[in-house]
C-alpha cells in the first residue's frame, strides 16, 4: 500500500510573535541553527514515506514562499493552499480527499509542522510501525509521548492497560507494541498532570496521527457529515476545470473544528503507540531552549549579544546588539520593527498582543 506524509503547516504561530509574522510565520523560521523547521519536518517523515510521497497544506498567504522554501524537496503540486483557515479537521480532510482522488489510496502520516525531534532514528522506527498497525487493523492510529514530567501545557492519551485486562499488541517484528486508547483528555492541572504521570497510563498528546485516507473519509462522513458533504464537493471538482473555483468557494464554508474535537475523541478505534525520540512542541517563546542549548547560565542566545550578570534569559536579536546587565528569566526578542520584552513565565500571553494588534487594524506589525 502506498504511504503519504501530509504537514500541516498553515498556522500563524501567535505564541511565537514577533519572530513569527502572517507572511513568514514560525514553521518557516530556523530556530535549531540547521534548517527552517518545515524542511526539517519534512526530511524526517520522508525516511518513512519517501519525499515524493510528502504533501504540505498550508494558506494562500504562506504558499507562494512555502514553494520557494521547500523547492526541491516537496513537488509543488503537492503543496495545497487553503483559501481560509478552518482547522485540521478542514486541513487533514482535504488532503485525504486530494490522495484518493488524484493519486491512490494508502498510510497518511499527519504531522504538525513545528515539532522539534531529536531522536530522527527512533521517530522512523515508531513511524514505520505505526504505518503497519494502521495497514493491519485499519483504524485510527496516533502517537503519544513518553512523558518526562507533568506538563500542563499538553493534551493527554489514556490508554488501556494490564489492569483493564488489556496487553500490549505487538506489530509484526517491529519491537512496537499498541493499546487501545481510552480518552482523550484537555490539559489538565499540576496535580492532575503528576497523577497521569504516575499512573503511567498517560502520554501527552503528539498530534501526530496514521490512518488510510480512505478510513479517514468514512469517519468524515459518520461523524462529521457537513464537513463531508463539502469535501465531496471539492473532491468531485478535482482534476476538472473548475477545481480552483470550487476550492474557493466551498472551503470557507466548511466548519471550524480539530480532528481531536471532531473524530478522535468520538472514536471507539483508535490505537497509540509510544513514542520516546526527544519530541519537544515548541509552541511558545519560552521554548527555544528545547531547540538550541543555553549557555553556562542558562540563556539561550540568538544574533550579537553583550550580556553581564544575566541569568536564564530567552534573547533573540536579529540584526542589533542585544546587551543585558543584571536581568533574570526574561524573554527579549528584537525584529527589525518590534521590540519585545517578557517575563518568561507569561510566554503564553504573547498571543494578546498580537490580538490587541489586530483589533487596533496595526497589520503591518502581524
Amino acid at each position: 500500500m502506498k504511504k503519504y506524509g501530509v504537514i500541516m503547516a498553515g498556522g500563524g504561530g501567535t505564541r511565537f510573535w514577533p519572530l513569527s509574522r502572517r507572511e513568514r510565520p514560525k514553521q518557516l523560521l530556523n530556530l535549531s541553527g540547521n534548517d527552517i523547521m518545515v524542511n526539517e519536518t519534512i526530511d524526517r517523515i520522508a525516511a518513512s514515506v519517501g519525499k515524493e510521497n510528502v504533501f504540505i497544506v498550508t494558506n494562500e498567504t504562506q504558499a507562494k514562499l512555502m514553494k520557494t522554501e521547500t523547492a526541491g524537496r516537496v513537488d509543488e503540486a503537492r503543496i495545497l493552499a487553503e483559501p481560509a483557515a478552518r482547522n485540521t479537521a478542514a486541513c487533514i480532510g482535504y488532503a485525504a480527499m486530494e490522495i484518493v482522488k488524484k493519486y491512490e489510496d494508502g498510510v497518511m502520516c499527519i504531522l504538525p509542522s513545528d515539532q522539534f525531534v531529536k531522536n530522527t532514528g527512533e521517530f522512523t522506527k515508531v513511524m514505520d510501525a505505526a504505518i503497519e498497525a494502521a495497514q493491519q487493523t485499519d483504524m485510527l492510529v496516533t502517537i503519544g509521548i513518553r512523558p518526562t514530567f507533568p506538563a500542563t501545557g499538553y493534551g493527554y492519551i489514556a490508554t488501556e492497560s494490564e489492569a483493564d485486562g488489556a496487553a500490549a499488541t505487538p506489530i509484526g517484528q517491529t519491537g512496537k507494541t499498541y493499546r487501545k486508547v481510552k480518552e482523550f483528555v484537555e490539559k489538565p492541572d499540576l496535580e492532575t498532570a503528576e497523577g497521569y504521570v504516575a499512573s503511567g497510563n498517560y502520554a501527552w498528546n503528539s498530534g501526530m496521527f496514521i490512518w488510510k485516507a480512505s478510513t479517514i473519509l468514512k469517519k468524515f462522513e459518520t461523524l462529521l457529515p457537513d464537513i463531508y458533504a463539502c469535501l465531496v464537493e471539492i473532491g468531485d471538482a478535482m482534476g476538472t476545470p473548475e477545481e480552483a473555483e470550487v476550492i474557493q468557494r466551498v472551503y470557507p464554508q466548511i466548519p471550524k473544528i480539530s480532528i481531536d474535537y471532531g473524530i478522535m475523541e468520538r472514536s471507539p478505534d483508535v490505537l497509540m503507540l509510544e513514542g520516546d525520540f526527544g519530541w519537544n512542541d515548541i509552541g511558545s517563546l519560552d521554548m527555544l531552549g528545547i531547540a538550541k542549548a543555553a549557555d553556562e547560565k542558562g540563556n539561550v542566545l540568538y544574533g550579537q549579544q553583550i550580556n553581564l550578570d544575566t541569568e536564564n534569559c530567552i534573547l533573540y536579536g536579529t540584526d542589533k546588539l542585544i546587551a543585558t546587565i543584571g536581568v533574570k528569566d526574561l524573554i527579549v526578542v528584537q525584529e527589525k520593527d518590534v521590540v519585545l520584552i517578557c517575563d518568561a513565565k507569561r510566554a503564553q500571553d504573547v498571543k494578546n498582543i498580537v490580538g490587541i494588534l489586530e483589533t487596533e487594524g496595526k497589520d503591518n506589525y502581524l
